[in-house]
């Protein structure tokens, strides 16, 4: 039950979008074990003084195709499925849109059922079978 915001520069095609937005359900499905049908995904585009980020810190240069990926997951991940998650995802935007992976940065948080309302005001962790 992950979330995911996506922020770049606005300018970007809406088959661009399409693109940037199935690579992360793959690599997601693949190394998150996440269902095909658990896509939920917010694209921003922003101007540019609206996207601040350094060009050269920790893994530049950055060009103006930068993308910030900030994904909550419904439950934590281990050290070796994050780091998998990392470069498969990496991997899959190389290869569509056409991403660099100095391009890419990804933050990762997680939260648990009881932080998740997917309709009619229910608590996740109620359809799941957990007690609040």
């Amino acid at each position: 039950m992950p979330i995911s915001r996506i922020s770049l520069l606005k300018g970007k095609s809406p088959e661009y979008l399409r693109a940037l937005g199935d690579s992360l359900q793959r690599a997601m499905e693949e190394e998150f074990n996440v269902p095909k049908n658990d896509r939920f995904q917010m694209i921003h585009q922003h101007e540019p003084y609206e996207l601040m980020f350094d060009r050269d810190y920790e893994g530049g240069p950055r060009s103006d195709d930068f993308v910030l990926i900030a994904i909550t997951l419904g439950k934590p991940r281990s050290t070796e499925l994050k780091q998998a998650f990392y470069r498969r995802l990496v991997e899959e935007l190389g290869a569509s849109p056409g991403v660099r992976p100095e391009d890419v940065m990804i933050v990762l948080s997680s939260s648990q059922g009881e932080d998740w309302s997917f309709g009619g005001g229910r608590p996740a962790a109620s359809l799941m079978g957990v007690q609040p």
